[in-house]
């Protein structure tokens, strides 16, 4: 897998839907340049099992991304109108409406690819025949991009395995703290908690005040 931390995030343009029900062309990241920060991730697939708990918990803490003037954008390999349809079924049949973050549609695995979260790959024979060998689906990756374009954290999931939304929000205060106060994050640290300076005075000081 690719490392994309310290670099600038991949562009696109593509199909999304948006506020829950609108069908929107030319979709980009590139709208939050310079203005928010950005949790971009990616899921498997609509009308499964895991993804739509994943969603609507980045939904039912949407308020919070938002105070931090956080965006949160979703993305699958799932066309447009497949979103659509998945955002418009009620939660209890399996949809996952009420969601209104954007979802952008990456129906040829470019997105995919380019993040380097696509869970297989192409291979050709001698005759130049194509086979994909895994899954034509994105792995559960998620992207904190800063307001630069630049990408700060990332972590893949495999398939089965959930993310944590509240981890994906302790990240977002962990690069606005540093950005704002100059001073870097410790195992566990979390909003309101005490950091430290990036020296070796500064260890020594918060290791002695933990250790009280």
């Amino acid at each position: 897998m690719s490392v994309l931390v310290g670099r600038k995030a991949p562009l696109f343009s593509a199909d999304a839907v948006v506020n829950g029900s609108e069908l929107v062309e030319n979709f980009s990241l590139e709208q939050y340049l310079g203005k928010k920060e950005v949790i971009f991730f990616f899921y498997p697939l609509d009308f499964t099992f895991v993804c739509p708990t994943e969603i609507i918990a980045f939904q039912d803490k949407i308020v919070e991304f938002e105070k931090r003037n956080v965006a949160v954008v979703g993305c699958s390999v799932d066309s447009k109108f497949s979103h659509w349809a998945w955002l418009n079924t009620e939660q209890k049949n399996g949809g996952i409406k009420g969601v209104k973050f954007p979802i952008v549609s990456d129906l040829g695995g470019t997105i995919s690819e380019n993040y380097d979260v696509l869970a297989g790959h192409a291979e050709y024979d001698d005759e130049g025949n194509a086979e994909f060998v895994g899954a034509p689906v994105a792995y559960r990756g998620l992207f904190l991009i800063d307001k630069n374009g630049v990408v700060r954290h990332q972590v893949v999931n495999d398939l089965p395995l959930g993310r944590s939304i509240d981890e994906a929000l302790r990240m977002v205060d962990a690069l606005q703290f540093f950005e704002e106060n100059g001073e870097v994050c410790p195992a566990n640290w979390h909003k309101g908690e005490k950091a430290m300076q990036a020296t070796h005075e500064g260890v020594s000081e918060y290791l002695a005040n933990k250790s009280h």
